[in-house]
């Protein structure tokens, strides 16, 4: 049953893919076929094997360490604001991405990143049947950010045809940047954060070749990378310092807004229709969290948390999960890999505002699709929970 119902929820979302295409006679089915089976391959490996699981136990060590290293700086700064066993997200979940940054502006210093992120999206472009620069922008999202990705590849914004530019764009929105990984991993399970990280890569790519396909001519295919002006190291860590502080304070400024909103819609809704607002949505993406594996009976709370992550951001839904101590495990699992994502409302302000401020004309561009990139965005996310709720019991 639950394979029948992968199939099902696979064909749903590629048939929603195929009919919102624009250019269907250009799909081209192998590199699609090759990167599903790729995806079942790795959601296996990730979830069901010995070798998947020392992998995730190792990345989620490695932020482990790097949080506690976080957290010593933290209390230098915090100490004796919270009494002892209290917790505070913002102090124990945001502030670590401060840190984070720090080490990515280093990796970025010592050209080990860029070196890494050129030759895996090479890799990717063999597979994927996509430019050079779509694939490289895909591991570049991944790690820089949704924003601060598009800074790398500034020489070619004002060149791109809106196809191009379309796919650039989903790849950002579809993934996560690594400064704010370790965040996750302290509300989620580590192997479903990996697993998504995984998922969504290919995922993006899969949904953007049939929503958006085109053919990238050979003298087109030129990846440019924006050098950075040379800098001092302390230079270069004290920018990605202040960098990850506003992340930090930007998404606490968004929990706090959105968090309030909603408590205060959930008021309104359920004093005049005596039912909440995030039920009625819960409602409605109960469907959706079905095809995905959740079991039935718990497809209307995970609804609610796929809908609450949607219409405000990621962080808000995850700290949802805690309100539904009965949901079973393996709705956990699948609702986990849905919410590793930036498909939201938001992240369209974000990443055409991005655009925008490295090129007007092409900023507006990317707004006219916002939409589009978050019904491609979203159908990603479903992708990857639909493949990793195979391998979850």
């Amino acid at each position: 049953m639950r394979y029948l119902l992968a199939i099902l929820g696979l064909l749903i979302v590629l048939g929603l893919s195929y009919v919102a295409s624009n250019n269907r006679k250009n799909i081209r089915y192998k590199p699609l076929l090759i990167m599903v089976v790729l995806q079942v391959i790795l959601a296996f490996t990730l979830l069901n094997t010995v070798a998947g699981a020392v992998l995730i136990k190792g990345f989620s060590s490695m932020f482990e360490k790097l949080l506690g290293f976080a957290h010593t700086g933290i209390e230098f700064v915090f100490g004796g604001l919270l009494n002892e066993g209290q917790f505070s997200f913002f102090l124990s979940v945001l502030l670590p991405i401060v840190f984070i940054s720090a080490l990515i502006g280093i990796l970025q210093y010592l050209k080990v990143l860029p070196f890494i992120v050129k030759y895996i999206g090479l890799v990717l472009s063999k597979i994927n049947g996509m430019g050079k620069l779509e694939s490289y922008n895909a591991v570049a999202s991944a790690i820089l950010g949704q924003s601060e990705v598009f800074i790398s590849v500034k020489k070619q914004i004002g060149l791109l045809p809106k196809q191009r530019l379309y796919t650039l764009c989903a790849s950002a929105m579809s993934t996560v940047s690594m400064s704010i990984v370790g965040s996750y991993m302290q509300i989620l399970d580590p192997k479903y954060v990996v697993t998504a990280l995984v998922l969504n890569l290919f995922g993006g790519f899969i949904i953007a070749s049939i929503l958006n396909p085109y053919k990238v001519a050979e003298e087109d295919d030129i990846l440019q990378v924006q050098e950075e002006e040379k800098q001092t190291f302390f230079e270069v860590l004290g920018e990605y310092i202040i960098d990850g502080f506003k992340v930090a304070i930007i998404v606490a400024a968004m929990l706090i807004g959105f968090i309030a909103l909603i408590a205060l819609v959930n008021g309104l809704f359920s004093g005049i229709f005596g039912i909440s607002f995030q039920q009625i949505l819960g409602y409605i993406f109960a469907p959706f969290a079905f095809i995905m594996g959740v079991p039935w009976k718990d497809a209307v709370d995970a609804g609610s948390i796929m809908a609450t992550k949607m219409v405000s951001n990621e962080f808000v839904a995850m700290l949802e999960l805690e309100n539904y101590p009965n949901l079973s495990a393996r709705a956990v699992g699948i609702v986990s890999v849905f919410l590793v994502s930036f498909a939201n409302f938001s992240s369209i302000g974000i990443i055409s505002g991005a655009v925008k401020g490295l090129h007007e004309k092409q900023g507006n561009v990317v707004a006219r699709f916002g939409m589009k990139l978050l019904y491609g965005a979203t159908l990603v996310s479903v992708l990857s929970a639909i493949i990793a709720g195979l391998f979850i019991n």
